[in-house]
């Protein structure tokens, strides 16, 4: 099984590379000119347009392939007081840049929505929010001509005091969604409340690939083991992960990695990522998969991601093999 790993947005090696540069509503009300105060907000998001490329180009010399962009790349762009505000047209040239070079090079990108993104939620002004909030996650997607292999990952957020319920709020909510905004969306089984087996049956009835934290299962499970669960994880998504042309092939599985903080905190995530834990579930999978992409949430970002990968070095007599910078072979 051939495994790509990848990192979250910021790099923690390339100095002053921030895509996530931002200004505060308050500070553009300060300004009295408006016109300027949004073209400031422009010029903000060009840069961080343009450090994201940056970013992407280490990549790539790093043999990184799988890679989160920040969803701060425009400041206030949801912001309900500047909804009149089109940025995508002076944005035109950078984000077309970004695009042209994740297809040029073959990468996999995704976004991941914060959690005020909730489409559980009983209240109507939350999901019309949310919406706005998918709406500019995929608008970013499309200025970068990206297709349906770029997608937006979510939670299905919370159970109000009733799961069931919110279980079947969120599944009307998404199966509502603009075909748009639903094709790129994957499901995410998150620490607290709903579990991978709740995640996967309402990607099962949504027709949304899943992407199996395995942290979080290790959190919040239902009994379950992660070796059970994957090959209904891998034949529910795997027809689902295909893009907008037929020539395209599948994207492999997806999965998220990270390791506990501490045992006081073992929600919260690591500066590192721990090599056993991990490569216990990756050789439990190899007899299923043939490929995986492996997105590592660890504090030290890309750090982090060539840190493990010196690790795994020391499994070479154990059916592991490092073939580039940030790939693996795993055998069971």
């Amino acid at each position: 099984m051939i495994v790509r790993f990848g990192y979250v947005a910021m790099s923690t090696v390339i100095k002053d590379a921030s895509p996530s540069k931002t200004m505060t509503f308050k500070t553009f009300q300060s300004l009295a000119d408006r016109d300027a105060a949004i073209r400031r907000l422009e010029r903000i998001a060009a840069e961080n347009l343009h450090n994201t490329l940056r970013l992407l180009r280490h990549n790539v010399a790093s043999d990184i392939r799988v890679y989160r962009f920040s969803s701060k790349l425009i400041p206030l762009a949801t912001h309900e007081a500047l909804s009149d505000w089109n940025p995508y047209e002076a944005l035109r040239e950078p984000f077309a840049a970004v695009g042209n070079y994740v297809k040029e090079q073959g990468l996999r990108v995704s976004f991941h929505p914060d959690h005020f993104t909730v489409f559980s939620t009983p209240r109507p002004e939350v999901l019309e929010s949310s919406i706005r909030d998918l709406e500019y996650h995929v608008a970013m997607f499309e200025a970068m001509g990206l297709n349906a292999r770029a997608k937006n990952n979510i939670h299905v957020g919370g159970a109000y005091g009733d799961k069931p319920a919110a279980a079947e709020r969120f599944q009307a909510n998404v199966a509502a969604l603009p075909d748009r905004i639903k094709r790129r969306l994957t499901l995410e089984n998150d620490d607290k409340t709903f579990n991978a087996p709740e995640t996967l049956e309402l990607c099962e009835a949504l027709g949304v690939p899943m992407v199996l934290d395995i942290h979080h299962q290790w959190v919040n499970n239902a009994g379950e083991t992660l070796a059970e669960l994957w090959p209904r994880v891998m034949a529910w998504s795997a027809p689902y992960a295909q893009a907008d042309s037929p020539a395209d092939d599948p994207l492999p599985p997806k999965i998220h990695a990270s390791s506990p903080k501490s045992a006081g905190d073992p929600r919260g995530h690591a500066d590192h990522v721990a090599a056993g834990p991990l490569l216990d579930f990756l050789r439990s999978i190899a007899p299923y998969s043939e490929r995986v992409d492996v997105m590592l949430e660890a504090k030290l970002k890309d750090g982090a991601l060539f840190a493990l990968m010196e690790e795994l070095k020391d499994y070479s007599g154990e059916g592991v093999e490092v073939l580039d910078g940030a790939t693996v072979r795993i055998r069971p």
